[in-house]
């Protein structure tokens, strides 16, 4: 199967949705229709940092989505891309999707100049790990959330 990437368009919200609601799924986080309208308005706002990306098929039919957006690296001073979100819809799993996402972000950060792309996946996510594990090291770094 041949896979592209290419950004999510304005008239997308449906399609994305199927997706994203898949992505919640996934993680026990089930997507309220607040909490997407509020996401696809930051998607679709292109003075929001939040981008969309879709992993589509030879029909052109989206089975994977990426979440992405620019962060500062003080330390480093420099800029990374963080990976928010990635799926791929259940039935198109092993087919390359995942790759072609993340070959996809990891091209869009070489082209802006930034040093680094970045996520966090779920310690218990073993297929997944085992796809990153071929793009990427894995950190030193343990993630901490203060809820406010």
């Amino acid at each position: 199967m041949t896979i592209t990437v290419r950004g999510v368009q304005d008239n997308e919200f449906f399609t994305w949705l199927d997706l994203y609601v898949g992505y919640g799924e996934f993680y026990d986080s089930p997507v309220t229709d607040e909490k997407a309208l509020l996401v696809w308005s930051w998607i679709s706002d292109p003075e929001n940092e939040l981008e969309a990306y879709f992993a589509v098929d030879e029909e052109g039919t989206p089975i994977g989505l990426a979440h992405v957006r620019e962060f500062v690296r003080p330390l480093d001073g420099s800029k990374g891309l963080y990976l928010d979100d990635l799926f791929v819809s259940p039935d198109a799993r092993g087919a390359g999707a995942g790759s072609a996402l993340l070959e996809a972000v990891r091209e869009a950060a070489r082209e802006r100049g930034l040093s680094v792309v970045r996520w966090i996946t779920a310690k218990d996510n073993e297929t997944a790990r085992r796809l990153y594990d071929k793009f990427a090291q894995k950190t030193r770094w343990v993630t901490y959330d203060l809820v406010p």
